[in-house]
């Protein structure tokens, strides 16, 4: 009997962290199709053949405009999720960066705004809420919308 070489793929996605005066940059979604009209982080897909950190600079430069060098991204989560679909999130925080942030995609991100923590809008996405909170207490690791008996 043949055997089945084919390998189940996760779709993976950085989301970053920039604290600024112990508060986080949040993004408010629009028209995109997915969580419209509730608060995230800068994010985004890997697009495959680039490493994390490189994927995660890549996103703050087309997202708000910001350029972190390498050595000023650390990789400070990750949450292997359930939620249309099975998928693998790495968080990252920027130690320091340069340029101003802005919004420069108007067409799927509505607002930008600065929140501390411990008062994020309702409405921002509950996994993005844990790994926010997962990082601030140390939390490395965590799985998020699965069945309890199942995590």
């Amino acid at each position: 009997m043949p055997v089945d070489r084919r390998r189940f793929m996760l779709k993976s996605a950085v989301h970053l962290f920039l604290i600024q005066n112990k508060e986080v940059l949040l993004l408010r979604r629009y028209n995109t199709g997915y969580e419209d009209g509730n608060y995230s982080v800068v994010a985004g897909h890997l697009d495959g053949g680039e490493p994390v950190k490189v994927a995660m600079q890549r996103e703050a430069r087309e997202e708000v405009g910001i350029e972190i060098a390498l050595e000023d991204l650390d990789v400070v989560g990750v949450m292997h999720r359930m939620s249309d679909e099975e998928r693998i999130d790495f968080f990252l925080a920027a130690r320091k960066w340069m340029g101003e942030v802005r919004n420069l995609e108007p067409q799927s991100c509505d607002e930008l705004c600065w929140a501390h923590p411990d008062a994020l809008p309702e409405n921002t996405i509950p996994y993005v809420r844990q790994a926010l909170q997962n990082y601030l207490n140390g939390a490395w690791f965590a799985s998020f919308g699965w069945d309890e008996a199942e995590a």
